[in-house]
């Protein structure tokens, strides 16, 4: 799901079904998570999937507790079968549907500040959450500023 400019304010949406490929964890904590991510990347991007769009990694359950979690990337088509590895690359869809989207801007270390604006919004509007993602639209570099990095989420759910 790319999102053209960045959303300063919160809008519903519907993210429409896309192909990807994704590599599944199950039983992550936040500690967890830059291993899986280093690993991850350099593993779809070996795969043979044709890459057609920045990287997302999809949450479900608790991010403050033990979580299972998606990392993966859109393709222009789908992978035909799983690909083995260190770890398996799997094709998939993103999840579809109604969704509430944000665009976060800056570091990674306030991810946090900008899904407590969204889950508000949220609450506010009646929306019940199944799932949530964020899709990597810059690319963090070494040499990028983190203050400029964009990273849009998604609450994906049901409306009041």
């Amino acid at each position: 799901m790319m999102i053209n400019e960045p959303l300063a304010e919160p809008i519903l949406l519907t993210v429409a079904d896309e192909p990807t490929v994704v590599i599944r964890h199950h039983g992550v904590t936040v500690a967890d998570l830059p291993n899986l991510f280093d690993a991850g990347f350099t593993a779809l991007a070996a795969s043979g999937a044709a890459l057609s769009g920045p990287p997302f990694a999809i949450y479900r359950g608790d991010p403050a507790a033990v979580f299972d979690m998606e990392i993966g990337f859109p393709v222009s088509a789908p992978l035909p079968a799983p690909v083995e590895g260190s770890v398996t690359v799997e094709p998939d869809t993103l999840p579809s549907g109604p969704a509430l989207a944000l665009s976060h801007i800056g570091s990674y270390d306030t991810l946090g500040e900008s899904w407590g604006r969204l889950a508000a919004e949220a609450a506010a509007r009646g929306f019940t959450p199944t799932l949530f993602f964020e899709v990597y639209v810059s690319d963090p570099t070494p040499e990028t500023d983190p203050a400029t990095l964009r990273t849009d989420l998604f609450l994906v759910g049901t409306p009041a």
